[in-house]
C-alpha cells in the first residue's frame, strides 16, 4: 500500500454502476428493471467513473451513452466559466458501446485529451461518426500497454491488458472470450501517494493479475453478474458471463472468491448487469458480497482515499 500524500486526496465519483443498458433497461421486464420503475430500488446508468487528485482538473474513464445527465448531476463536472470545463481527459478501457458512445455528447467544441490503445482508437478511427470530435480540438492520445502517463494533473495511469473480447459489433463467426492484448486493458491509477486500479471487463483472473494488484489502496472491478448463467436462467439470453467475457462474482471460480486473502484497503464492484441481484439493496447477494468485504457501487458515490 502506497503512503498518502499529506494534504492531497485521490478522489473518485461513480457517474454511473451499471452495464450496457442500464438499470432498467429499456426493453426488460425483469424483476430489478420493475422494481426500479416503482423507484423502489435505485436507478442506475451506465458504466463510467471520474478521477481527480486536486479537486479541479478531473479524468472520466470510459464516456457512457448517459454522459451528459452523469456530469450534469456531479457538481465537480459542471462548467466553471463559460465553455471551460473541468473535464480534461477521457480514458477509454475497450470499444464497447457503453464505453464510447458518449464521446459523440462530447462533441461540443470543447478541448480534452482522448487517451487509448492503438487498438482502440482503430474502432474508433473506422467509424466516420467520431469525426465529429474535431482533431484540433480533442487530442487522441495512443498510449502503449505498460507505459506509464499523464492522465490529468497530479494523476499517473499506466494501461495492461486484461482476459476479454472484442466488442460485440466486431464479433466475427468464431469469439475468443479471453484475448489478451490492447482490446481490454485495465488502469493502474497513481497519484496523492495511492494505488487504485480500474477494471471494469475481465474475464478472468490470472495469477500475473493478482500479483499486479496485491497491495493496492483501492479496486474497481468487474461486476457483471452475479452467476454465470444469470442471464440464461433469467430467460433473457442463451449467454452466460464467460462468453460475454466476463466473471461472475459467486462460486468457486468468481471474483469474490478469487480475491479473497488479498491485502486491498478497498474493493468495489463496478459495471453490474440489469439482472445482477446485488442492486437490490435488500438482497441475501448484496449482503453475501458487503460481508466478503466488497462495497456495491452506485451512481453518485463518492470515494475519497
Amino acid at each position: 500500500m502506497a503512503r498518502a500524500e499529506a494534504g492531497k486526496v485521490f478522489r473518485t465519483c461513480i457517474l454511473g454502476a451499471a452495464a450496457g443498458g442500464g438499470l432498467p433497461q429499456w426493453n426488460c421486464g425483469c424483476r430489478n428493471c420493475e422494481l426500479a420503475r416503482l423507484g423502489e430500488i435505485p436507478p442506475q446508468s451506465q458504466s463510467s467513473v471520474a478521477c481527480s487528485v486536486n479537486g479541479s482538473d478531473w479524468a472520466i474513464l470510459n464516456a457512457s451513452p448517459d454522459i451528459r445527465d452523469q456530469m450534469a448531476n456531479t457538481a465537480s463536472l459542471h462548467p466553471t466559466d463559460l465553455r471551460i470545463s473541468p473535464l480534461k481527459s477521457v480514458l477509454l478501457t475497450n470499444g464497447d458501446i457503453d464505453h464510447v458512445a458518449g464521446l459523440l455528447t462530447l462533441r461540443e467544441q470543447q478541448p480534452f485529451d482522448l487517451f487509448a490503445t492503438q487498438d482502440i482508437h482503430d474502432v474508433l478511427a473506422a467509424n466516420p461518426i467520431f469525426a465529429a470530435l474535431k482533431p484540433d480540438l480533442v487530442i487522441r492520445r495512443t498510449i502503449a500497454l505498460g507505459v506509464p502517463f499523464q492522465l490529468v494533473t497530479g494523476l499517473t495511469a499506466t494501461l495492461f491488458s486484461v482476459p476479454g473480447k472484442v466488442p460485440l459489433y466486431l464479433e466475427g463467426e468464431v469469439v475468443e472470450t479471453d484475448l489478451e492484448g490492447e482490446q481490454t486493458v485495465g488502469v493502474h491509477l497513481q497519484g496523492a501517494g495511492r494505488e487504485v486500479f480500474y477494471i471494469p471487463g475481465c474475464a478472468a483472473f490470472k495469477p500475473d493479475l493478482k500479483a499486479r494488484l496485491e497491495g493496492a489502496d483501492m479496486v474497481m472491478f468487474d461486476g457483471t453478474l452475479w452467476r454465470d448463467d444469470e442471464m440464461v436462467t433469467s430467460g433473457l439470453s442463451q449467454k452466460t458471463g464467460q462468453r460475454m467475457g466476463h466473471m461472475s462474482m459467486s462460486g468457486a471460480e468468481g471474483s469474490i472468491a478469487a480475491f479473497d486473502g488479498m491485502a486491498i484497503t478497498r474493493k468495489v464492484f463496478v459495471h453490474m448487469n440489469n439482472t445482477n441481484p446485488v442492486l437490490r439493496p435488500s438482497s441475501a447477494e448484496k449482503a453475501e458480497a458487503e460481508a466478503a468485504g466488497w462495497t456495491i457501487a452506485q451512481d453518485g458515490m463518492e470515494i475519497d482515499l
